[in-house]
């Protein structure tokens, strides 16, 4: 039972880096009393550094996002790195609560691959609707911060949002793949028709 609620804490953790890439680490820095002391990657770092990076790139992340080119800037930054960050907030969530989960690379290929799908999902739908609406991205950032404070706090509730959400972007997928077939032969319908 205690090894599922750390993988749920993962799971949560990892969702959290789907919706955003700085925002996860800079709250999990700061709502832990040691910082960055037991997150992959960012213990190498000196913390008046990492401080002043995530802090810098999570304004961008909030302030940016709600216009059309910072939008896009953030959406393909947060491609690229939402698989890295995805695992490491995937084991920085197994280090910082009492269960002991071993070995820790199945945890993290999992929470990558999870934020990726998150973040691909929406990327999609970015470039669908040319833009995501300003009450969906909003969302999203009370999402991420509710998910990084569920993983700690309640880590089975931020699991089965983490699932949902999944869930949710499968079907949103295939949504998205569906509209994108059907305007494929919308376009080939229209180039076959004669010209009067």
């Amino acid at each position: 039972m205690m090894i599922l609620i750390g993988v749920l804490a993962a799971l949560s953790a990892s969702a959290a880096a789907g919706m955003r890439i700085a925002l996860p680490l800079l709250l999990i820095g700061l709502l832990r009393g040691d910082l960055w002391d037991n997150v992959p990657i960012l213990a190498l770092v000196h913390p008046q550094v990492v401080v002043g990076v995530l802090t810098s790139w999570s304004l961008f992340e909030l302030l940016g996002s709600k216009k059309l080119l910072g939008q896009r800037v953030n959406q393909l930054v947060q491609l690229w790195f939402s698989p890295v960050v995805g695992a490491v907030m995937a084991i920085a969530a197994l280090q910082l609560t009492p269960i002991e989960i071993q070995p820790l690379w199945p945890i993290a290929i999992v929470g990558g691959l999870l934020a990726f799908v998150l973040k691909l999902v929406q990327v999609g739908w970015f470039f669908r609707l040319r833009g995501l609406p300003l009450w969906a991205i909003l969302l999203e950032d009370a999402l991420c911060v509710f998910l990084v404070f569920f993983a700690f706090n309640a880590p089975q509730q931020g699991g089965l949002i983490a699932m949902l959400l999944l869930w949710l972007s499968v079907r949103s997928s295939s949504e998205w793949y569906r509209w994108y077939k059907n305007k494929g032969n919308d376009q080939d319908k229209a180039r076959s028709r004669p010209i009067p």
